[in-house]
């Protein structure tokens, strides 16, 4: 049984990227998708794929490949089942000096940092990936 959904999707892409797969597979959840979405925008990721077999859903995710970007992302979460961390969109700042992103979920479905400031709605600080 996963506790934190969120935080093992990231762990498994931290740990696809270090073992330089091309894709892995995660179990489906509409939120994982919705992070997925805004992490392929950002090209940090390079594409996902729902599948449904037996009637389960999973989530393909093929990642960028490390020999041509040479960069590995770091992603980094903020909110744990433990203690959430919630944000108001005046207090959102630039994640690394405008090198990352942060993503948070808002009334308005899971955004980056920049679309929440501009959008000016704030709410559950996810994670942080630069």
């Amino acid at each position: 049984m996963i506790i934190d959904p969120i935080g093992d999707l990231l762990t498994r892409i931290r740990n696809a990227y270090m073992a330089r797969l091309e894709n892995f597979v995660v179990p489906y959840s509409t939120i994982k998708a919705n992070i997925l979405k805004v992490l392929k925008k950002n090209k940090y990721i390079s594409d996902f794929e729902i599948l449904e077999e037996n009637n389960k859903k999973n989530i393909l995710v093929t990642l960028n490949d490390v020999k041509v970007t040479k960069y590995i992302p770091t992603l980094k979460r903020i909110s744990k089942p433990g203690q959430r961390i919630y944000i108001s969109a005046k207090d959102i700042k630039k994640s690394r000096n405008g090198k990352g992103i942060y993503i948070i979920s808002t009334p308005k479905g899971i955004i980056t940092g920049y679309e929440a400031r501009s959008l000016n709605v704030g709410w559950e600080l996810l994670c942080e990936v630069y």
